[in-house]
């Protein structure tokens, strides 16, 4: 009996798996190309193209989806999904360039019921070229300085195109630059004006000025400011100790100005670490301090993280982050 009724779902089985299988006339996908290449084209514009195909089978061809990769529509051309032997269609794709030079490459895959080639990949390529650039590109900018030390922007475009400029605006509104938007010409120098006070929270950032080139509506200019103060490690690292017992560290602290500043205190802001400055030695525009660091593990935690800072001439507050990983999580 029980080898009737194995017998008898194999058979089942057998049917189900012959029902399944596809009969009749197999279809063929064949695209006139794998790729299509855009060539060099400007940052920030749409662009559209086709990818042709033909049913070059004996049965009826049925597309039942197009995975497309970030940045990239794709669809079919009248959202047609099936064709018959011999007739055509084509895959339209759009994306938008972005705003820096670069080669842009994007893979598409046409999924269908061709029986020997059910997923075709495809390449969507193109080389964003600049018209219009700005130099310089990055600004280095320092605190110590009048205006920061911010250079003269110089924006020019590629192609004689006259352009005017719409508009300045960066990061915590810390830079501003005067400017005629009525102005058409093929290049322009700007000259930044630097609002230190709020430069000195902005540390990173970046410049954005508008423009009506018809290649280009933005120059992008990135900036960073060389802080009064650097430490050596950045992070503090205690790999593997005993809870509670004391572990020594070196930390170096520099001004980046050569200005002389004196070091009032160092405290933990965390329950999870004690911290004790054991030597305080003067360097070349700084100090090095030797500290005990006593790490108190968390119940059922293998990994600890917080900060401890250093306040400079009584005003300034340095946060020093530091992680402690334990061997064996408590």
């Amino acid at each position: 009996l029980i080898c009737l009724i194995a017998c008898s779902a194999l058979i089942w089985l057998g049917g189900c798996r012959t029902l399944s299988e596809p009969s009749g006339p197999p279809p063929k996908i064949t695209f006139e190309d794998s790729k299509i290449d855009f060539g060099d084209i400007s940052p920030n514009k749409l662009t559209t193209g086709k990818i042709k195909f033909t049913n070059t089978g004996q049965g009826v061809l049925k597309i039942t989806k197009i995975a497309q990769c970030c940045s990239v529509v794709a669809r079919l051309t009248g959202g047609k999904k099936k064709y018959a032997p011999g007739e055509s269609g084509a895959v339209e794709v759009e994306f938008t360039s972005g705003a820096k030079p670069i080669l842009f490459k994007r893979e598409l895959v046409v999924h269908s019921n061709d029986r020997t080639n059910p997923e075709v990949k495809l390449t969507v390529q193109a080389n964003i070229v600049l018209n219009v650039t700005c130099e310089p590109e990055n600004l280095k900018l320092f605190l110590g300085e009048e205006n920061a030390g911010c250079p003269k922007l110089k924006i020019w475009c590629l192609d004689d195109h006259p352009f005017s400029i719409t508009g300045f605006k960066s990061t915590g509104d810390c830079m501003t630059a005067d400017f005629d938007p009525s102005l058409k010409a093929t290049e322009f120098v700007l000259e930044p004006k630097v609002n230190m006070q709020k430069l000195t929270p902005n540390l990173k950032g970046y410049v954005t000025i508008g423009l009506t080139h018809p290649d280009g509506n933005a120059a992008i200019v990135l900036f960073d400011v060389v802080p009064k103060y650097s430490v050596d490690p950045q992070v503090v690292l205690l790999l593997g100790p005993e809870p509670d017992k004391p572990i020594t560290r070196s930390i170096s602290i520099v001004n980046n100005y050569g200005k002389n500043f004196e070091i009032e205190s160092v405290s933990s802001r965390s329950d999870s670490l004690d911290i004790k400055v054991l030597e305080k030695k003067k360097i070349d525009k700084g100090y090095r301090l030797n500290v005990e660091m006593t790490p108190r593990a968390a119940e059922g935690s293998g990994l600890l993280t917080g900060e401890f800072s250093v306040v400079i001439n009584g005003e300034q507050e340095l946060a020093i982050p530091f992680k402690v990983w334990y061997s064996n999580k408590r």
